[in-house]
């Protein structure tokens, strides 16, 4: 069986989670791994390792030991949840999952600034996974302001084996049926 490593790319409240729970189900040889769990998860319980500055270090390395616990001890797909905006970060990814026998598949999450802000003020999502933000709305103007940056951009063909792009809610039952065909 080929194995693929489905990773969802886009900013907060895009719905990357809720693709990723609704896939989950659709395939039943598949895992998501968040890294919001993992956030949650360390600041909850040890929060005291948290770096103080820089990168998440501490929850990067929790997210690896999942991925590749589950690379080498299972025979998933893996369904990989979280922003992936950096084009460094992606390539570094895949280049991973890749030399591991993967295929790979990336779900680009491309919708209008107005509908994440929107979602954002509305949303009831807990805010036990933030180290250096206070408000999802803090998140998203964050990332709105880091898409001038020169390695944060969308993914582009040929980055990985499939790419998919959901632009409307309503795109989301054709990409998990276009990926359920793949994985068969």
């Amino acid at each position: 069986m080929k194995r693929y490593v489905i990773l969802t790319v886009g900013k907060t409240h895009s719905g990357k989670t809720t693709f990723a729970r609704d896939l989950e189900q659709w395939v039943s040889k598949s895992v998501v791994i968040d890294q919001d769990n993992h956030a949650a998860f360390i600041n909850r319980y040890y929060s005291k390792l948290l770096p103080r500055t820089g990168p998440n270090v501490l929850k990067y390395t929790v997210s690896q030991a999942i991925v590749d616990y589950a690379m080498h001890q299972t025979d998933l797909h893996l369904i990989i949840c979280n922003s992936n905006r950096s084009r460094t970060g992606r390539e570094q990814l895949l280049s991973y999952f890749h030399n591991n026998g993967f295929r790979s598949i990336l779900v680009n999450f491309d919708m209008p600034d107005a509908i994440l802000e929107e979602r954002v003020a509305k949303t009831k999502r807990d805010t036990d996974i933030f180290r250096s933000a206070a408000t999802f709305e803090e998140v998203l103007s964050r990332q709105q302001a880091d898409s001038s940056k020169s390695d944060i951009v969308p993914p582009t063909d040929g980055e990985a084996d499939h790419l998919f792009t959901i632009q409307q809610e309503n795109d989301v039952p054709f990409i998990i049926q276009e990926i359920c065909n793949l994985l068969e």
